[in-house]
């Protein structure tokens, strides 16, 4: 069974994000919360967010146990930037480029349906 949560358009860069990504990839669902809850990083409390999404899917859609869990998949793709400008000396403009993100959350209990 494989269960999916997505946040779309986060107000990280996918830089910082897949920094936070790449450490919970392929755990088990506790030690995955675990882990993000004691990261002091910001992309550890949108992550969070959406892995516990993820696991209230599972348990509420599905009646997945919880302890089966892990996450199988967890990928952070580029959303569409937003394009600002900033005052410079003698009247120039400088772009200011705010990235966003696409976040995915997969759980799988490692049986096949």
């Amino acid at each position: 069974m494989q269960v999916t949560s997505k946040l779309r358009y986060a107000r990280i860069s996918p830089q910082k994000c897949r920094l936070v990504a790449d450490v919970v990839r392929g755990q088990p669902v506790g030690n995955a919360i675990s882990t993000l809850k004691f990261m002091p990083k910001k992309g550890a409390d949108i992550v969070l967010k959406v892995l516990e999404s993820a696991v209230a899917n599972a348990e509420h859609n599905h009646g997945a146990d919880i302890d089966e869990l892990k996450v199988s998949l967890i990928h952070v793709d580029t959303a569409p930037t937003l394009k600002r400008f900033a005052a410079r000396a003698k009247g120039r403009g400088a772009r200011i480029i705010k990235r966003n993100s696409h976040i995915t959350v997969s759980l799988s209990d490692g049986k096949k349906d």
